[in-house]
């Protein structure tokens, strides 16, 4: 039961003004959430079309502030973050007719003369924290979640992308009344303000220490969460791998978004009969994708920048350290603070207490690592926290399933890298420090979705009544008879 919830004091620094148009948000969208619960699939569908029609008309200007927030090429914009939209929303529209159907289950014996359903009922509010790395995509993903289950929202992407936020939230207005999706732009005070309410259930995306203080906040009000953190996403290559064709996959799942990808392959084991070629082949499809010379790639209208000054130093000071530490930069290394620009680098010899291999990159610095058998990559790999992602690069079913059966990964893709956070029938989610919960399809519907199992009696005095008290010799004989049903 809820009850009734006072008006917080005002995060630390944030205005009243602010503190008071939060809460009065919240207030608001609370008084929709009858209305919505009984929307059909219908009404949730022309919804969703609404919203598709109007990211659509503001594809250019999504391009457009994307470049201006961190130079990201449109191409990429189109492909990482609408595109990846889109197919969220189709697929939806296409199957939520059926996820919202209430679902028969099997009666048991114990249980005849019963009939059982699950119903699906849209969880109440949620709130939507997404990061800077993929705005649009990871803003508006688990939104099409909450529309879809009949939720409201309201939305703190980061502070980090002013334009696209901006933009997202004109998007957003275009689309929905404020009593159903809003969103509030801000730094980690509005987040912090809006942690204090008890919201239903709360999607967060970011990093590990973040979301465990997002879980914190949560348990006070008995909220659920999907959190979508990130972690030491490894990749494998054994000595079935194809070089050139993991060279190339691996390159663009290393730097595409210039490496700021929660899913990105953070270091790259090699079997050592393939090391140096594979090392060879990777530093040659970076000239390839992004230019010869560092000057080329930092003209390249194909490569982002780092998001910040503040993470572009980070990233600095971990290549520095590796460096100092007896790692030797194969290509790469050129770093231009006032443009936050850090060239594609490609690290061996990386001493394993070197910062790379201890914190997640997040970066276009990607350390290549020698190993000599499988045993010794899975006992690597089973003493670190369990990754986001696992790539396995093999054309060896036996390789493939022993590191499948003998690691743990929030998802794995074998002979590419990324694919499969674009797979709307594939569940995306981690697993302990990486995450909990899961998204995307279905499974984004289920996020914000109450599944609630209802139970109908259709006899009027059925024979459960004769396990009512007081117990009788015919009750023992009765459970007697049922536990041998059992198997017992």
């Amino acid at each position: 039961m809820e009850t009734t919830t006072q008006a917080p004091a005002p995060a630390d620094g944030l205005s009243s003004e602010l503190a008071s148009e939060i809460r009065r948000i919240f207030e608001l969208q609370k008084g929709s959430l009858q209305r919505l619960r009984n929307t059909s699939a219908d009404e949730r569908i022309a919804k969703l079309k609404r919203f598709r029609k109007t990211i659509l008309a503001h594809r250019q200007d999504l391009r457009d502030a994307l470049f201006a927030d961190f130079h990201k090429a449109p191409e990429e914009v189109d492909l990482t973050e609408i595109g990846t939209v889109l197919v969220e929303i189709k697929h939806t529209i296409e199957h939520l007719g059926k996820w919202m159907r209430p679902k028969k289950v099997r009666t048991p014996l114990t249980l005849l003369g019963t009939s059982s359903e699950i119903r699906y009922e849209p969880k109440g509010r949620g709130l939507i924290i997404s990061p800077w790395n993929y705005p649009v995509n990871l803003t508006f993903g688990p939104l099409v979640g909450a529309v879809a289950a009949g939720c409201t929202a309201v939305i703190k992407p980061s502070e980090y992308c002013p334009e696209t936020t901006r933009l997202m939230k004109a998007i957003l207005a275009e689309v929905f009344p404020e009593d159903e999706a809003a969103l509030f732009e801000g730094d980690h005070r509005v987040a912090q303000a809006l942690l204090e309410l008890p919201f239903d259930h709360i999607y967060f995306t970011g990093s590990t220490e973040v979301g465990k203080i997002v879980m914190r906040a949560a348990a006070e009000h008995l909220a659920s969460v999907t959190l979508e953190l990130g972690g030491k996403s490894p990749t494998i290559l054994d000595e079935t791998a194809d070089v050139r064709e993991a060279a190339a996959k691996i390159a663009y799942g290393k730097f595409t978004n210039k490496g700021q990808t929660c899913i990105a392959p953070d270091y790259v084991y090699v079997h050592e009969s393939i090391h140096d070629a594979f090392v060879e082949a990777l530093r040659e499809k970076i000239h390839a994708f992004y230019g010869e010379s560092a000057e080329a790639r930092a003209a390249s209208a194909d490569y982002a920048r780092i998001i910040s000054d503040r993470h572009h130093a980070r990233l600095t000071g971990m290549y520095e350290e590796a460096i100092e530490k007896g790692a030797t930069a194969v290509t790469g290394g050129t770093s231009r603070s006032e443009e936050r620009f850090i060239d594609p680098t490609v690290l061996t010899d990386v001493p394993p207490e070197a910062q790379v291999m201890r914190e997640e990159i997040f970066g276009p610095v990607l350390p290549v690592l020698k190993f000599r058998t499988l045993d010794e990559v899975v006992a690597a790999l089973n003493d670190h926290e369990r990754p986001l992602a696992l790539y396995i690069f093999s054309h060896n079913d036996r390789n493939i399933e022993y590191l499948l059966s003998h690691t743990t990964a929030g998802g794995t893709c074998i002979n590419d890298t990324l694919l499969h956070f674009m797979h709307p029938e594939l569940p995306f989610g981690g697993v302990g420090t990486s995450g909990m919960g899961q998204a995307h399809g279905y499974h984004n519907f289920l996020a914000f979705t109450n599944e609630r199992p209802v139970l109908r009696q259709k006899l009027k005095n059925g024979p459960f009544k004769h396990f009512y008290p007081p117990y009788t010799k015919t009750t023992r004989t009765l459970i007697n008879a049922m536990f041998k049903l059992l198997g017992a």
